[in-house]
């Protein structure tokens, strides 16, 4: 019987491989979303398809909806029929993560000629095709090239028709043939760091160090449930969808150390690329409610064990085939503030005020090389202001809940022809409060040659803001536009003229508790720093209006 100590210590170099999985198949890729911003996932799964532990770097949709798709391979690749050398690849948005665009390839590690586990990455691959990422679709066909269950490669041989199938569709082939690579090096390599650490501990395989991590893990998650009041707790918002406002409705029940969410009455599938399929849903809802009451237990199967999902099958956030799924993170990414509206009423105080979202433009444009003309594409990372917190601001151009790292400039530029003339925080956009919300970012895009370019918008909060929590009052609503003034749709495809630019205003994080209980010194700091204007803090902050007065005369 091993002592608490040697299984952490164990625990511990396994969530280390899995880094070391993840930091392999960054610095491989060629990209710029999966090189730079980390919009990965990378995990260690046991023989029958349970998350053990996962890398640290990573996107929680990614995360979470990957430790749900593992078993579905087995229906196609039994585990006794596994060999050596061999990787399976999906993008199936019902079965995997979501959307076409993200590729989840699983590759089983053996130790001493036995097979011990399984190692899955997810990726977001620039273009696959079809429309190319976008809200626009109106069925899965449209979207791009779908790759059901299948060998990526077979005893070391990469499957060189499917990779040729895939570049052929894409606008990007040399990034999709280098990242797709670059996730066969990390599922070798993590495979290989496996069994050194099986062989330096004598071990057979993962199998007594799973079932440790898996009850550890569950029984922490259930003891954290159980210290919240029992009970039904009910949340709606509102976010603009594309043809009409969507709500999202969720009843939360707390019972016997578990959590359910439901979410009967939320608005019916979107006739465009916003809907979420079932697996992407449970993925973020899980995720929000995790950072409150269980954020230290590391997330695997055991800890996913305790909470379950159920929305009626037609609506936004549970379509069926053939529908779009293409933009399904725009309302992925509001399902935290949904579940955090429930967990207030458990927990007042202790959750967040709602996000300014992360803004993805996918920019596409032509330009002449060697007199053939090339088309490219580029998908960008912009985060709005990240919500207030009970005790504390909220974070300026953060990216939740997807935590994601923003694109460097240099690396974008040095990737596709655009020039960022302008990035930065914008004023007033974080939300009034006793804590105030983060700020949201400004930012001017243009083409580096005299040609137009192609947006496919995917932006949210420009009708409906931030909320805030406890009397702070909503972030700033985002805003599209081309620097010549004309105003561009938060989504669809649309086109930024020849010598004209894209400026994007990024929504700001809701504030948290009342404003008037804001210390004059953080709202004076605010001022200077430019994040908020004398005007405003003055017409949101009485009391630092009648101090300036009373400093004046």
């Amino acid at each position: 019987m091993r002592s608490v100590i040697e299984s952490q210590i164990l625990w511990n170099r396994l969530i280390a491989v899995c880094e070391e999985q993840a930091q392999v198949m960054i610095h491989a890729a060629f990209s710029p979303p999966v090189r730079e911003s980390g919009d990965v996932s990378a995990g260690l799964f046991d023989l029958e398809g349970r998350m053990l532990t996962q890398a640290v770097t990573g996107t929680p949709g990614h995360v979470n909806s990957m430790a749900a798709a593992v078993v579905h391979f087995f229906d196609e690749f039994p585990v006794a029929a596994m060999k050596p050398g061999d990787a399976y690849v999906t993008n199936d948005p019902w079965l995997a993560s979501g959307h076409l665009n993200d590729v989840t390839i699983v590759t089983p590690a053996f130790h001493r000629g036995k097979i011990v586990g399984l190692f899955a990455a997810t990726v977001h691959l620039v273009d696959l095709g079809g429309r190319g990422m976008g809200p626009d679709g109106r069925d899965i066909f449209e979207e791009g090239v779908a790759i059901p269950h299948m060998h990526l490669t077979r005893a070391g041989a990469l499957n060189r028709d499917l990779v040729r199938l895939l570049c052929a569709n894409s606008r990007e082939p040399l990034q999709t043939e280098g990242d797709l690579l670059a996730i066969l090096a990390a599922g070798e390599e993590g495979a290989r760091r496996l069994s050194e650490m099986l062989e330096e501990f004598n071990l057979p395989d993962v199998a007594e160090i799973g079932a440790y991590i898996l009850e550890t893990s569950r029984s922490a998650t259930e003891a954290a449930i159980r210290r919240l009041p029992e009970g039904v707790y009910y949340n709606k918002i509102t976010i603009d969808g594309y043809e009409k406002p969507v709500d999202i409705a969720v009843a939360m029940t707390l019972r016997d150390g578990q959590i359910a969410l439901d979410f009967a009455g939320t608005s019916p599938c979107s006739a465009f690329g916003i809907n979420v399929p079932l697996i992407y849903t449970g993925a973020y809802a899980f995720y929000g409610i995790k950072c409150v009451i269980a954020p230290e237990v590391p997330c695997n199967h055991g800890a996913l064990s305790r909470f379950s999902v159920t929305a009626p099958m037609g609506t936004i956030v549970n379509p069926q085939r053939p529908a779009p799924v293409s933009a399904r993170h725009i309302i992925g990414h509001c399902l935290p503030d949904a579940v955090m509206g429930c967990l207030e009423q458990a927990l007042p105080g202790q959750t967040l005020a709602e996000s300014g979202m992360m803004w993805n433009p996918y920019l596409r444009g032509t330009t002449g090389f060697k007199r053939e003309p090339r088309t490219w594409e580029f998908f960008s990372l912009i985060a709005g202001g990240m919500g207030a917190r009970s005790s504390k601001d909220g974070l300026d151009a953060t990216a939740f809940p997807a935590a994601l790292k923003g694109i460097p400039v240099e690396a974008i530029e040095n990737t596709a022809p655009m020039v960022f003339w302008r990035k930065e925080l914008r004023t007033d956009s974080g939300g009034a409060g006793k804590f105030r919300g983060g700020s949201g970012q400004i930012v001017e895009i243009g083409a580096l040659h005299r040609t137009h370019l192609s947006l496919k918008a995917m932006f949210d909060r420009i009708h409906n803001p931030a909320r805030g929590r406890d009397g702070g009052q909503p972030g700033a609503v985002g805003r599209v536009r081309l620097a010549s003034g004309a105003v561009l749709a938060g989504k669809g495809q649309q086109d930024v003229p020849v010598s004209d630019r894209l400026v994007i205003e990024l929504p700001g994080g809701g504030g948290y508790g009342d404003p008037a209980e804001r210390e004059l010194d953080a709202i004076a700091y605010d001022v200077r720093r430019g994040l908020v204007s004398q005007e405003a803090a003055e017409r949101d902050y009485r009391h630092f209006r009648k101090a300036a007065g009373a400093a004046n005369g």
